[in-house]
C-alpha cells in the first residue's frame, strides 16, 4: 500500500505500481488549475492511455495549459488520430526526437528521454519509472513491478525548472515557441539535502545519478539492495559493489526472472558468475515483470526513478530520479523490496548459476559482447573507459 513521509518540509508518497499511481496521478490532473506538465517514455494507445488521454482532454478544456512530451521511439505507435483529437482539445503535444531510421546505430537515435514525470500546477510533482501503459497487458503476462514517488515541497521548484527547460528547448527545436519563460534557479548544495531531484542529460549533469549511487555504495556499511529492471552496471559500479562485499555489506540484487528484452537479459547474466563469485546476492522476480529502477541503502538512503544501470541509462538517455535520505521512507521501499524477494522471486544459487547449459552461457557472452559494440558505437563507452 503506498505510503506517505514527511522529510525536510516534504511530502512524500511511495506508489508501487500502476495500481497505486495511476489513480492519484489521475487524481491530480483532474484537479488541475493552471497547468500540467507530462513526460514519458511511452504512452500507449490502450486503456490507461485512454484514461490518461480523455483526462488530459478534461483539463484543456478547463484551460489548463497542458503540455505533453513524448518520445519519439518509445511513443511511436502511438496513433496520429489520438494526437491530433488531444491538439484539438487544446492539450500541446511535443516528440522528442522523433524516429526517422530504426536501424542506425547513430548517438543522436540512442538518446531518448526516458523520464517519466508529471507536474501539477508547479505544486505536485511524480517522479518514477512507470510509463502510461496497462499494467498487466493480458492475463498470461504479469503485472509490471514498478515504483513512483508523489512529491510536495521544495524540490518541486527544481523539477519545474527542468521539466519547463525541457519543453523550450524541444520546442526551439521544432520551430515553435513554447511561450514561456523559464526562470534560472540557483544550483543547490546536493550534500545538505534529504530530498534531491537528479538528471541525467548530456550536458552538464552526464553523470549526476551514476556519482549519486557510487557515493551511497562507497559508504554503505551494512546493506545495498538494488532492484533494476536491466543491470549491466561498468566495471567501477561493479568493483564499488565488490568492494562493500568486501567490507562485510550485504549486497543483494532483484532483476527480471520474467523477461521482456532478450538481449539486455542474456547480456545480464553474462555478469552472473562474477557477481555471485564476489558473494552478492541475486534474487530474479519471478511473480512480476520487474520494471522498477530503485535501491536501499543501510535503511536510510533511497533513489527511484527512471535510470536503468545500464551503458544506455547512464550515459545516453534523459533520465530522472528522486534521492531521499531518510530512515521512514528508505524503510518502507525496503519493505516492500524484501516483501516481493521472499513472495515473488527466487534466490539463484552460484552452483546451479554453474550448471546452466552451454548454450545459455554461449548466448549470454555474445549477448554481453553485442551490447558492448552498440555502447562502443556512441563513443561513450571508449570515453568512459568503464564497460
Amino acid at each position: 500500500m503506498s505510503s506517505m513521509h514527511e522529510v525536510s518540509g516534504h511530502q512524500l508518497t511511495l506508489l508501487r505500481s500502476g495500481e497505486e499511481y495511476f489513480p492519484s496521478l489521475l487524481a491530480a490532473i483532474h484537479s488541475a488549475r493552471h497547468s500540467i506538465y507530462l513526460e514519458a517514455y511511452i504512452f500507449a494507445a490502450d486503456t490507461v492511455g485512454r484514461l490518461f488521454k480523455e483526462a488530459l482532454e478534461s483539463a484543456a478544456v478547463r484551460e489548463v495549459a497542458v503540455h505533453v512530451l513524448l518520445d519519439g521511439f518509445g511513443s511511436e505507435d502511438l496513433p496520429v488520430a489520438w494526437l491530433d483529437e488531444m491538439r484539438a482539445f487544446g492539450v500541446q503535444v511535443l516528440k522528442f526526437r522523433p524516429q526517422v531510421a530504426r536501424l542506425t546505430f547513430r548517438r543522436q537515435r540512442l538518446r531518448r528521454l526516458h523520464r517519466k514525470l508529471v507536474l501539477i500546477d508547479e505544486r505536485i510533482a511524480f517522479v518514477g519509472g512507470i510509463n502510461i501503459i496497462v499494467d498487466m497487458p493480458d492475463e498470461t503476462q504479469a503485472t509490471r513491478l514498478d515504483y513512483a514517488v508523489e512529491v510536495r515541497g521544495p524540490v518541486v521548484a527544481q523539477i519545474t525548472h527542468s521539466m519547463r527547460k525541457l519543453w523550450q528547448l524541444v520546442s526551439w527545436t521544432n520551430l515553435r515557441s513554447s511561450g514561456t519563460r523559464v526562470r534560472r534557479l540557483q544550483r543547490q548544495k546536493s550534500a545538505q539535502q534529504e530530498v534531491l531531484f537528479l538528471i541525467r542529460d548530456n550536458f552538464r549533469y552526464r553523470q549526476n545519478i551514476e556519482q549519486a549511487y557510487l557515493h551511497a555504495i562507497w559508504h554503505a556499511q551494512h546493506e545495498i539492495i538494488i532492484a533494476n529492471a536491466y543491470f549491466l552496471p561498468g566495471h567501477r559500479f561493479r568493483n564499488a559493489l565488490q568492494d562493500a562485499v568486501k567490507r562485510g555489506v550485504r549486497v543483494v540484487l532483484l532483476l527480471q526472472g520474467k523477461v521482456d528484452h532478450y538481449l539486455m537479459h542474456f547480456a545480464t547474466l553474462a555478469l552472473y558468475d562474477e557477481l555471485l563469485q564476489a558473494g552478492m546476492e541475486i534474487h530474479e522476480c519471478t511473480q512480476n515483470l520487474l520494471h522498477a529502477k530503485v535501491a536501499v541503502v543501510d535503511g536510510k538512503w533511497a533513489t527511484v526513478g527512471s535510470s536503468n544501470i545500464d551503458p544506455f541509462s547512464l550515459w545516453l538517455a534523459r533520465e530522472a530520479n528522486l534521492v531521499v535520505q531518510d530512515s521512514g521512507f528508505a524503510g518502507a521501499l525496503r519493505e516492500s523490496l524484501l516483501h516481493e524477494m521472499q513472495h515473488g522471486a527466487h534466490l539463484v544459487a552460484h552452483t546451479d548459476w554453474r550448471g546452466q547449459s552451454v548454450r545459455v552461457r554461449l548466448l549470454a557472452r555474445a549477448s554481453y559482447a553485442l551490447v558492448k559494440f552498440l555502447a562502443g558505437t556512441t563513443g561513450y563507452a571508449r570515453k568512459n573507459d568503464n564497460f
